[in-house]
């Protein structure tokens, strides 16, 4: 990803939603390191905020709705929520959460897009997102994998105006020539129960290593260590509880 800060468009934050929280921690703390910090206020529900160094990389939460999937989410920087979300119902999204604030942190929105993709809208206050992208145990990465593939690069480009870098394996997104992700399209390897979604990737130092270390922690492969034509090597994991997360090499600039 060349992104290496948050900017209006881009990628800007992931997190996990699960439902064993304790579990989550220790999982992803023993393949990146990570130390997680709780938020102490009674209304952040157990929110948890995952450090490398000083640098917030990531969070992992509790699941706040009975019908809420594990899942890793990724939101977008917007510089405001509520022009962001009238955008997306434009183009032919839908809002699940309407903008609302958080704390004094930023303010924020949970959308599908036409294809039933969900992420999140965040425009920020005293948080602007992650401090830290690229290195290890960080974002590197984020994928929409869809089985609308042309409705969704209309959508896409409509609401954020990213730029499109059509291959032929894999659609590259970027913002000002800075490409941060890419789009698949779900094929039948994919079964029909697994909805179209964001997939955000980690960078790792060693992908072969990593897939291993997962493994021994109780997580599962769903792509073994392969090289993209004309990419990096990567794999796509699955943690104990079920959320899929990829890894990416550690430095490599999209």
């Amino acid at each position: 990803m060349k992104l290496d800060v948050p900017v209006i468009g881009g990628p800007c934050w992931t997190e996990l939603g699960t439902g064993d929280l304790d579990a989550a921690k220790r999982f992803y703390s023993e393949l990146f390191g990570w130390r997680p910090r709780t938020d102490p206020h009674r209304e952040a529900g157990g929110y948890s905020v995952a450090h490398l160094g000083d640098a917030a990389v990531a969070a992992l939460a509790p699941l706040y709705q009975e019908a809420q999937p594990v899942a890793w989410n990724v939101s977008f920087a917007v510089s405001d929520a509520d022009a962001a979300v009238r955008a997306v119902r434009a183009a032919g999204g839908t809002v699940v959460l309407e903008p609302m604030d958080v704390l004094d942190l930023g303010r924020f929105a949970v959308v599908f897009d036409p294809g039933g993709a969900a992420f999140q809208l965040w425009q920020a206050r005293s948080f602007p997102g992650a401090g830290l992208f690229n290195a290890p145990g960080t974002l590197g990465w984020v994928e929409l994998l869809t089985r609308a593939p042309e409705r969704a690069g209309s959508f896409c480009t409509t609401v954020f105006g990213w730029s499109v870098r059509a291959g032929e394996h894999c659609t590259q997104w970027g913002l000002d020539g800075a490409d941060f992700g890419g789009m698949v399209t779900m094929d039948d390897k994919f079964p029909p129960e697994v909805p179209a979604h964001w997939l955000p990737y980690f960078a790792v130092e060693d992908i072969d290593d990593m897939a291993r270390t997962a493994v021994e922690a109780g997580g599962t492969l769903l792509m073994e260590p392969r090289t993209v034509p004309d990419g990096p090597s990567i794999a796509v994991l699955r943690d104990p509880q079920g959320a899929a997360f990829g890894v990416y090499p550690a430095g490599l600039e999209g």
